[in-house]
C-alpha cells in the first residue's frame, strides 16, 4: 500500500472518530495497521488538512472538473466537387446488401 493511500485513510478513520487529525495520530494508526510509510506522508497530510477540512473535502467529491473542450471542426469543405454524395451512397448500399451469415432475431 502506498503511504499516501495509507495516510489517507487514516486521515478518515481519524475523522470519522471525531479526531483532531495530526502529524502523530497519523502515524499512529499508520503503524498501527502495521503499515510502513515513508516519514514525509503524514506530515504533509496533516500539514494539508489544517487548510482544507475533510468534510469539505468529502463534500467535493465528484464536483468534477470542467466540461472538457468542445468538439473539433466540422472539417474541410467539399473540395472534390460533386463527387462526394454518390460515394456515400454507395457505402450506404454495400452495408444493406452484406449478409454476415447469421440472422439476429432467429
Amino acid at each position: 500500500m502506498s503511504g499516501e493511500l495509507a495516510c489517507t485513510y487514516a486521515a478518515l478513520i481519524l475523522h470519522d472518530d471525531g479526531q483532531e487529525i495530526t502529524e502523530d495520530k497519523i502515524n499512529a494508526v499508520v503503524k498501527g495497521a502495521g503499515i510502513t510509510i515513508e516519514p514525509y506522508w503524514a506530515g504533509l497530510f496533516s500539514k494539508f488538512l489544517q487548510s482544507k477540512p475533510v468534510e469539505e473535502l468529502i463534500s467535493n467529491v465528484g464536483g468534477g472538473g470542467g466540461g472538457g473542450g468542445g468538439g473539433g471542426g466540422g472539417g474541410g469543405g467539399d473540395a472534390g466537387g460533386g463527387g462526394g454524395g454518390e460515394a456515400a451512397k454507395e457505402e450506404e448500399v454495400e452495408e444493406e446488401e452484406e449478409d454476415m451469415g447469421f440472422d439476429l432475431f432467429d
